[in-house]
């Protein structure tokens, strides 16, 4: 049988098939072949012995947190407590650019900044619409869910940003975890400790504790310079050229001009000298 891995709780694999939920085990060969299942992947498994018997390929997979199989990721973004951070904002959308998952940038507590503040906000989500993201609100809850329908999603962002309290008003059975944010540190407990998959909307939701590895070790200068979708649009002469010291560069030319915003291209060079 074909089921999906929706929860893992030490050697305990809760499978969904047909809506039900069976707690399983995996083959002694798992760890000798060093097989390590995901939540969210998909596996063959046998109902009667309550074995998992093999892992299917997986489109895309995250060590931190453990999942696999993502189609979208709703990327919680705060406007205050904690603040706004387009470094981090290019880092979750470059991370999962290298995924090959699809970001979605979701805006949260705008209520709790001026409306000249908000401006500037949009001014600069304005520029992400442009080069091809999604931008939506939490308080867009009937959009949120017609985007939710038939995809796993993931919802991921600064801790205390606000995905659990997101995810309770989608679906307020869910009666997940929700933590204050430190005065001091500017950033909130982590409320949400088990990755688990939910169904939705006739889609399905994993809730995590964030991703922790949002460094970029494993990937090429190359891999990170081409996952900035909007540097394509501006060939340079040199098919290798990084955009760094290059002369005659075009993707410097297209900042220089304001059609590439200044952070997205700092924030690159940040990402390629520190990794």
């Amino acid at each position: 049988m074909k089921g999906q891995i929706v929860k893992i709780i030490s050697d305990s694999h809760i499978v969904s098939y047909n809506n039900e939920k069976i707690v399983c085990k995996c083959r002694g060969k798992f760890r000798k072949d060093k097989i390590i299942p995901k939540v969210g992947d998909y596996v063959v498994f046998d109902k009667d012995k309550k074995l998992i018997i093999e892992v299917l390929p997986r489109i895309n997979i995250f060590n931190r947190p453990p999942v696999a199989n993502i189609d979208q990721a709703f990327l919680i973004t705060s406007l205050k407590t904690p603040d706004f951070s387009l470094n981090l904002l290019d880092k979750l959308i470059i991370l999962m650019e290298l995924h090959n998952v699809e970001p979605i940038i979701c805006i949260t507590k705008s209520d709790l900044v001026s409306k000249d503040y908000l401006d500037k906000v949009n001014d600069i989500l304005s520029y992400y619409k442009k080069i091809g993201y999604k931008v939506i609100f939490n308080n867009e809850i009937e959009k949120i869910k017609k985007l939710l329908r038939k995809k796993t999603s993931v919802f991921t962002g600064q801790t205390g940003a606000g995905k659990s309290t997101l995810l309770n008003k989608l679906d307020p059975t869910f009666n997940l975890d929700t933590g204050e944010v430190s005065i001091v540190l500017g950033r909130g407990r982590h409320t949400t400790r088990v990755v688990e998959l939910f169904n939705i909307n006739n889609g399905k939701v994993l809730d995590t504790p964030g991703f922790s590895a949002l460094d970029f070790y494993e990937y090429s200068n190359e891999e990170i310079r081409d996952s900035f979708v909007e540097f394509k649009k501006y060939p340079c002469i040199y098919k290798d050229c990084m955009h760094k010291n290059e002369s005659e560069c075009m993707v410097k030319q297209a900042v220089l001009d304001n059609n590439i915003i200044k952070t997205r291209y700092e924030n690159y060079l940040k990402f390629i000298e520190r990794k």
